[in-house]
């Protein structure tokens, strides 16, 4: 059985400053060095203490934090310059071999409490050899919602890269989406890894045998902690079939829409990243798109799966470049099974139920699905409401199946804490998030964008 959402979330623990930069060990042709942008201000306006504790950063003041992760002072011992990555991508199902970090880079690598090699990367730091167009910023607003995105996703047992520093840089940023000019902004997020699809995509397309073999082993050995073996390149399918699985599952269960499933964006440890149009759906409405963009609504709520899975398929043609298909056809069949698994699994850690029998599981799933739609009750507000097993006498016949399946389930955690009493379960719907951002905007009140980190903290507690 795969790795249940919940199980892959690792809480933050207190840890010494560890330097580790593997990524040189790959040698040349995966990065490119690069320098941040000269910005004309630094505020900070979001540090994640919690996890800058379990990578031995806590103690840094604002001025220090500000030097490494405003101005981009290399850490101690770690890479001694940034590095944009070279990738390539599938963009809405059209190949792309313009693209790159184009508006981010590796900042450094270090080790967290739990021993994993942890990754400081950047969005919003000045221009790259990939930046095309773009004038590789960021804006206030978008890095205010990958924020709440991200504390949001961890709360609710998302496998999920985790904002580090939001820090405002004082620029004036002209925009199509959004009233400009807008105020800007430059990120760090903390992530396991930041290989993706399109890191392997790029090699296949230049028919680079050495380095994907050479990416193949390094993955496998620094994300996976696993020897290459005599098929590196079927392993390696196989570990990101299940951890793919995982994360469209836990999309799934959450109510979220990242809105943006291009190979580029998919990690290829399973963690979820690089969060731009997303949004939670308030129903559970298979056709909910998050991108405005989206206009075939190919990365709609209930797409999600099909379009992970499409990515992953998209890694199996890459590998083809160092393996027979037969080995990667029969690690690409095992991702319907692997979700089934994960999204049962995520159900009942949302429902707060221990698993039982996997078929009785489903049951339970596609019960509360088809009630969900049919009478149009909030994800959130379910989940809320049925955490423990019961559900209130208010929920009406569409949900008697679902209480079928839930009796006798033996609860993971009581509904003991002060959570539970709250009137509304804590939820990311957009009018909230632009209310929070329309605060900042136009007040400079940081209160609203505050207290929702709190609520959503508390929410993580109650859950976890």
């Amino acid at each position: 059985m795969i790795i249940a959402p919940q199980a892959a979330i690792v809480p933050p623990r207190p840890s010494p400053y560890r330097p580790d930069p593997q990524f040189l060990t790959l040698g040349e042709g995966f990065a490119d060095p690069v320098h941040a942008a000269a910005f004309p201000q630094a505020i900070v306006r979001f540090r994640n203490d919690r996890w800058a504790d379990a990578v031995g950063l806590a103690g840094l003041d604002d001025a220090e934090w500000t030097q490494h992760f405003g101005r981009f002072r290399p850490l101690p011992d770690n890479l001694p310059q940034p590095l944009a990555l070279r990738y390539h991508g599938h963009q809405f199902r059209v190949y792309n071999p313009e693209i790159g970090d184009g508006r981010g880079f590796l900042f450094a690598q270090l080790r967290d409490g739990a021993n994993r090699l942890l990754d400081l990367g950047t969005k919003g730091s000045g221009r790259t050899p990939y930046s095309r167009f773009g004038d590789g910023r960021l804006t206030l607003k978008g890095g205010v919602r990958e924020v709440l995105a991200t504390e949001m996703l961890e709360a609710q047992g998302v496998d999920t890269s985790k904002t580090f520093s939001l820090i405002e840089t004082g620029e004036a940023l002209e925009r199509n989406d959004e009233p400009s000019p807008t105020r800007s902004a430059v990120l760090v997020r903390l992530s396991h890894g930041h290989i993706r699809i399109g890191m392997f995509q790029r090699l296949a397309h230049e028919r680079d045998a050495e380095r994907m073999l050479k990416l193949t082993r390094y993955v496998l050995a620094t994300y996976f902690g696993e020897a290459p073996g005599d098929a590196p390149a079927a392993r390696l399918l196989a570990l990101v079939v299940q951890r793919t699985a995982r994360m469209a599952a836990s999309f799934m269960a959450s109510g979220f829409v990242h809105g943006v499933l291009n190979s580029d964006n998919i990690n290829v440890t399973g963690e979820s990243f690089d969060y731009g149009p997303w949004r939670w759906t308030p129903q559970w409405d298979p056709g909910f798109t998050a991108a405005y963009f989206d206009h075939a609504g190919l990365y709609a709520f209930g797409r999600q799966p099909e379009a992970i899975h499409w990515d992953a398929m998209q890694l199996a043609v890459a590998l083809r470049t160092i393996s027979e298909a037969p080995p990667l056809i029969e690690a690409l069949e095992q991702f319907p099974q692997a979700y089934q698994e994960a999204i049962a699994a995520g159900f009942l850690w949302r429902l707060g139920l221990k698993p039982g029998d996997l078929s009785g599981d489903i049951a339970l799933v596609e019960a509360a699905e088809a009630a969900l739609r049919e009478t149009g009750i909030g994800i959130d507000r379910f989940f809320f409401d049925g955490f423990g097993g019961t559900l209130p006498d208010s929920y009406a016949a569409p949900f008697d199946p679902v209480r079928a399946a839930m009796a006798g389930r033996a609860p993971r955690k009581q509904r003991d804490d002060p959570y539970w009493s709250d009137p509304e379960p804590c939820s990311m719907l957009i009018d909230e998030v632009e209310a929070i951002w329309a605060a900042i905007d136009r007040d400079g009140d940081w209160e609203p964008f505050n207290r929702k980190i709190a609520a959503i903290r508390r929410m993580g507690q109650a859950l976890a």
